[in-house]
């Protein structure tokens, strides 16, 4: 049975592949190679294979090839997008400086009128006071003119009580000389009575018309001082709340910030010295009371300015500029800073008041400036092609320190920026984004 089904099969392969023989000729031999349907079919597979991979593996390279091209338009639409959000960014920064510029410019004729009112509200509140204390001495002079006029009548009246009782004998021509003079005397002293009482009343009267004048100004100098204070009120309402915002916005502890801003600068005296109308030991009015309120209102600003002076509110550049790379994980890597491009040698500018702790070379930060500012913060100026600053220089907020390169481990032009707390990376666009509604 076997015999006989290979003997089909082989007739089989011989009908498909039938017996071949491939002659080798040489110039002395001749020789041939027999090619059975077994080697065929192997031949035949073998090629049949290879044909087979080289198929899939061009569709491969060809599947590939165009997955690629597509995922490299789509990164340069992507890219394309991306420029084009941090383009339009840039534009609002630009549109959000010039308003912060506009902001600044207010405030600070806001700041102006305020030491202007408060100049005619301590003006205001004295000259009531010198009115007060005049009033008081017209009354005491009144009353005293009152009761020298009481007497004056009192005398008038026992004198003519004495003349209608006294008596005249007929016939004394003495007696009748005397009492003459005795008339005469007591005429002279009632129209001098007269004169004064008549004299009393008309001061008396005019006293009373300069007491009615000296309340009309205290109610008008009252109202107007009432006006006042409401300004002043809203205008540190609208001053503060913004800054208390502002620092909050940054993770800042506003009391502790304030109090060390405060020791910092403890001098006392000057106009934001705390009212004390009262000279008799008396409690300070409901006027001195508001009047203190604005003062430390007032206190509370100043040191909020000066606080917002030595933290990292503001941006490093000041031209035209974009975004290229932010805070957080890139490329596998922590990325501690934000990037910021723009033409080689653009100036950098400090972003708060310090101290430069480092001006040089740093490994792949290449030319870098350190700045320690106040409440534990530090920034950090990074790829800088030249440096105007020298380790141990003080620094005040928009000084020029830094020109923008492409120095160290850096891929281009730009700036890398750091702001550090406490010795720990943070996202410098806390910072920039919780002033930009102030400056």
């Amino acid at each position: 049975m076997r015999t006989r089904l290979a003997i089909r099969v082989h007739a089989l392969l011989e009908r498909y592949f039938p017996e071949r023989r491939v002659f080798l000729k040489s110039d002395t031999d001749t020789r041939f190679i027999r090619l059975g349907p077994v080697s065929q079919i192997m031949a035949f597979a073998g090629a049949s294979a290879i044909m087979a991979w080289a198929i899939i593996a061009t569709s491969i390279l060809l599947m590939d090839s165009i997955g690629s091209g597509n995922f490299r338009e789509q990164a340069k639409r992507d890219q394309r997008t991306y420029e084009a959000r941090l383009n339009a960014l840039a534009s609002e920064r630009d549109s959000r400086a010039s308003e912060a510029r506009a902001a600044q410019e207010r405030f600070n004729s806001a700041l102006e009128q305020i030491s202007v009112m408060q100049s005619e509200l301590l003006s205001s509140e004295t000259r009531r006071r010198e009115l007060e204390t005049g009033i008081e001495v017209i009354q005491t002079t009144l009353r005293r003119t009152m009761t020298e006029r009481q007497d004056a009548r009192d005398e008038a009246q026992q004198l003519a009580s004495a003349l209608d009782t006294q008596g005249v004998a007929p016939g004394d021509a003495a007696a009748t000389t005397s009492d003459d003079s005795t008339l005469d005397f007591l005429a002279a002293a009632l129209a001098d009575t007269a004169t004064e009482r008549d004299k009393i009343t008309e001061n008396a009267q005019n006293a009373l018309l300069q007491a009615d004048e000296m309340a009309a100004q205290i109610k008008y100098l009252e109202d107007r001082n009432e006006q006042i204070f409401r300004q002043l009120e809203e205008a540190m309402t609208i001053s503060v709340e913004p800054l208390d915002k502002m620092f909050r916005a940054a993770g800042l502890n506003t009391d502790s910030l304030l109090d060390e801003v405060r020791r910092g600068y403890s001098g006392q005296g000057g106009p934001l010295m705390p009212l004390s109308f009262s000279t008799r030991g008396e409690d300070p009015s409901a006027d001195a009371l508001r009047a203190n309120r604005i003062l430390n209102q007032m206190d509370r600003l100043n040191l909020y300015r000066i606080a917002a002076q030595k933290a990292p509110f503001a941006v490093p550049l000041k031209g035209s500029f974009r975004y290229t790379s932010g805070f957080g994980m890139r490329w596998g890597r922590m990325h501690k800073g934000t990037d910021f491009a723009a033409p080689h040698g653009t100036p950098i500018y400090a972003t708060a008041d310090g101290v430069v702790i480092h001006a040089g070379w740093q490994s792949g930060y290449g030319r870098m400036v350190k700045i320690k500012h106040e409440f534990g913060i530090e920034t950090r100026y990074a790829h800088n092609s030249k440096l105007f600053v020298k380790k141990g220089q003080r620094v005040s907020r928009g000084q020029k320190i830094a020109a923008m390169g492409n120095t160290g481990r850096s891929t281009g032009t730009h700036l890398h920026y750091e702001v550090r707390v406490g010795g720990k990376a943070v996202n410098p666009m806390i910072y920039i984004k919780a002033a930009k509604d102030v400056f």
